[in-house]
C-alpha cells in the first residue's frame, strides 16, 4: 500500500491563491451589484412616487448616483479598478511562470491574461470617447457580459444616454439591457 503524497507544491499554492482571489473578486462584484441594483430601485421608486403611477425599469437607463463629499470620486474608482487589475495580472503572471503547467492551461491563462488586457484598453478607449464628447468625467466598468458606466453630468437627458451606449457598442459587443449608465452631479 502507497503512502498519499502530501508535499504541496508550487502549483497547488498558485492555484489555491487564485481560487482565494476569485472568490474574493465575486464578492466584490455581488456586493457592488447589489449597491447599483438598490440605487437603481431607490431612483425607479422616487420617479414612481414623483409621478403617481409605477412603471417598469428600462434597462440601460440611466439613474443618478450622488457623490457628495468624494471630490475625487473619479480618481479612486480608477485607482481601485487599476489595483484590482493589476493583482490580477500579478497572479496570472505568477501562474505562467511557474513552469509546470500543461499547454492546455498555459493556453487558458493566457487567454485569460489576453482578455484583461483587452477589456482594459476598452475600458480606457470608452472613457476617453466619452470625455471627448463634453462630458466632465466617467469611468467604465466592463467584464465581458456586462458594462457599467459612471457619468460626471449636471442632469444627463436621455440623449446623451443614448450617444454613450453608441460610444460603447463601438468597442464592445454587450446587451443593451446589460448596459447601465449612472449619473454622478
Amino acid at each position: 500500500m502507497r503512502k498519499p503524497n502530501l508535499i504541496i507544491g508550487k502549483k497547488h499554492i498558485i492555484l489555491a491563491c487564485l481560487t482565494l482571489i476569485l472568490g474574493v473578486a465575486v464578492y466584490m462584484n455581488y456586493a457592488f451589484a447589489s449597491i447599483e441594483d438598490d440605487i437603481t430601485a431607490e431612483k425607479t421608486m422616487a420617479d414612481a412616487s414623483d409621478s403617481g403611477s409605477v412603471e417598469a425599469a428600462n434597462y440601460g437607463d440611466a439613474a443618478f448616483v450622488s457623490a457628495e463629499g468624494e471630490s475625487d470620486y473619479f480618481a479612486q474608482v480608477r485607482l481601485a479598478r487599476m489595483t484590482s487589475r493589476d493583482e490580477a495580472v500579478e497572479t496570472l503572471s505568477a501562474i505562467l511562470g511557474g513552469g509546470d503547467l500543461s499547454d492546455e492551461e498555459n493556453a487558458t491563462y493566457t487567454g485569460e491574461a489576453v482578455t484583461l488586457s483587452k477589456l482594459s484598453e476598452s475600458e480606457n478607449a470608452i472613457e476617453s470617447l466619452i470625455k471627448a464628447q463634453g462630458f466632465e468625467d466617467c469611468v467604465v466598468y466592463l467584464n465581458g457580459s456586462m458594462a457599467n458606466i459612471v457619468v460626471k453630468s449636471e442632469g444627463l437627458v436621455p440623449a446623451e444616454a443614448a450617444q454613450i451606449k453608441d460610444i460603447l457598442l463601438t468597442e464592445v459587443t454587450i446587451p443593451a439591457e446589460n448596459i447601465r449608465i449612472f449619473e454622478v452631479k
